[in-house]
């Protein structure tokens, strides 16, 4: 949050130019007499705007990234082609685990969902032609190992052609071993996700033993979770090789050997799941984790609006948030009130409104929250805005001046909640202190018969004010992106913590509109399933 944003730099260079020279700086020959410092610099907003939205920052690392690995002869070319490929978004995953865990399932059905390439090691030596495969098979004749070294070559070659390009790929079971994935690190192989399954041996030894195979068409089955309803079925299945109690074990010993270097290999991008619940439930989280981004280094400006019901504590976690990572705090009717103090322009015009309580028309607001959001300040650092916009053609108007918040925060609370909260509010007249009937009472007597109650926190007015709130609330949801909803009827700092880790980490990818694909009538994996 503390980050430079990208054009704060040249900004902040030319301040410290107009510094040096006395407060002018020195005009270009034959322009006439500049003076940066004589009015507030302002930013034009749409420059973090359209860095964010295409991610332009993580464009560039992105290349800079495939040039140092693949180092081509023509570099101009090698970026053009890669931007016209435009796959730096596309699923890279690996789906790890134990024996019987149900990876292989996992892994069909994420390809499935977001459209990517499924592949196992098999797919790695399925080659009629290549002379890696021939040379992979070569070692399998011999009943020796592939060499990491030819792994890496045979992945890289798979994942080289079109389909693995275009629409990523989701790899099950492999890398096996820590070197392997050094190797394929190295061959510049790098996936976003890593998900290991994790469940009991227990559990997993009893999963395999009760696996059937129908020879008909080698569909899997299992005595306790998935046996079939016809008898034919029945009758025909058979207990496929390698799954005995022993067999499994040593499959199991051999995996738990090379898991933790694994796990190191992909410290930063691996999530373990527990296996051993419903199959909804795992891939459910799977899902949620493979869908989210990593934080990226690129550089963040928080621009942040709380929309909210009155009373649903925004003025509190906007002052939390400006005060914590030094944005502007924008409160609408402050900043109105503000310019009718000053005596501005646009004060003149807001003093008769304000007097007479009428709502300032949407053109004066925006003139305003434009002049105090495009300042230097809220260019760089940020800025949280609250009070606006109250329905959607005020989302509309601010969104047309280039005001389009990155982060927009729904504070939710009942009615009631609201009433209690606002109408027992009273105020000192003498010492100007605030205190609540409920939540802060007066501490004497004296003091609570001389309180006095802001007319605008009578019961006609909330109500009045709720009215109009859940009358636009649905426009207005619908109108913003990816909206965070929260529950503001609980303690401030709680939700002040969700709202900021929802600041800190990315948005994640939007999920496909369609339904999630059908399970299988097996969620146990198939018997080479390693």
């Amino acid at each position: 949050m503390t980050s430079q944003s990208p054009w704060r730099r040249p900004l902040l260079g030319a301040a410290a130019a107009c510094a040096e020279s006395g407060g002018a700086l020195r005009p270009h020959p034959g322009t006439g007499p500049m003076d940066v410092c004589a009015r507030p610099l302002r930013v034009s907003p749409e420059l973090g705007v359209y860095a964010e939205k295409h991610r332009v920052f993580d464009i560039v690392q992105t290349m800079l990234e495939k040039l140092l690995v693949d180092r081509p002869v023509d570099t101009i070319q090698y970026l053009i082609d890669h931007l016209k490929r435009d796959a730096d978004e596309v699923p890279r995953i690996f789906v790890l685990g134990p024996p019987a865990s149900g990876k292989r399932t996992l892994a069909k059905l994420l390809a499935q969902q977001l459209n990517a390439t499924y592949l196992r090691r098999q797919d790695f030596l399925e080659s009629d032609t290549s002379p890696l495969a021939a040379e992979a098979a070569d070692y399998i004749d011999d009943g020796q190992e592939i060499p990491s070294a030819l792994w890496a070559k045979l992945v890289a070659q798979r994942l080289s052609k079109v389909d693995s390009i275009k629409r990523g790929w989701v790899i099950e079971g492999f890398p096996q071993t820590r070197e392997q994935a050094l190797r394929i690190q190295m061959a510049g192989i790098a996936p976003v996700h890593v998900v290991v399954l994790d469940a009991p041996d227990t559990v997993l030894i009893e999963r395999n033993l009760g696996k059937r195979i129908d020879p008909f068409d080698d569909e899997v089955y299992h005595t306790s979770f998935d046996w079939p309803a016809d008898p034919d079925v029945q009758e025909r299945l058979v207990v496929p090789e390698g799954i005995s109690e022993e067999e499994t074990g040593k499959r199991l010993l051999d995996y738990h050997r090379n898991i933790p270097g694994l796990l190191e290999a992909y410290k930063k991008n691996h999530k373990v799941i527990n296996a051993d619940q419903p199959f909804m439930d795992v891939y459910s989280q799977v899902l949620t984790f493979v869908q989210s981004r990593h934080r990226s280094a690129a550089p963040h400006t928080p621009r942040i609006l709380l929309y909210g019901s009155p009373g649903s504590g925004k003025s509190l976690q906007a002052a939390l948030l400006a005060q914590r990572y030094n944005i502007v705090n924008v409160c609408c009717s402050k900043v109105l009130k503000q310019e009718v103090a000053d005596e501005t322009k646009l004060g003149e015009l807001i003093r008769p409104y304000i007097e007479r309580r009428q709502q300032v028309p949407d053109n004066i607001v925006v003139k305003v929250l434009t002049q105090h959001l495009s300042k230097l300040d809220a260019a760089t650092h940020g800025w949280v805005l609250h009070g606006y916009p109250l329905d959607v053609e005020q989302a509309g108007l601010l969104t047309d001046s280039g005001f389009v918040p990155n982060r927009v925060f729904f504070l939710n609370i009942p009615d009631e909640v609201a009433v209690e909260r606002l109408s027992h509010r009273r105020k000192d007249p003498v010492t100007g202190k605030r205190y609540h009937t409920i939540y802060k009472p007066a501490p004497s007597l004296e003091v609570q018969s001389r309180l006095q109650q802001n007319p605008q926190d009578s019961l006609e007015v909330i109500q009045e004010k709720l009215d109009i709130y859940h009358a636009n609330f649905q426009l207005v949801e619908e109108f913003y992106d990816g909206i965070i909803h929260i529950n503001a009827d609980q303690d401030p700092n709680t939700i002040f913590e969700y709202i900021e880790s929802c600041i800190i980490h990315p948005l994640p990818k939007a999920g496909p509109k369609e339904a999630p694909p059908s399970i299988p009538h097996t969620t146990e994996g198939e018997p080479d399933e390693y």
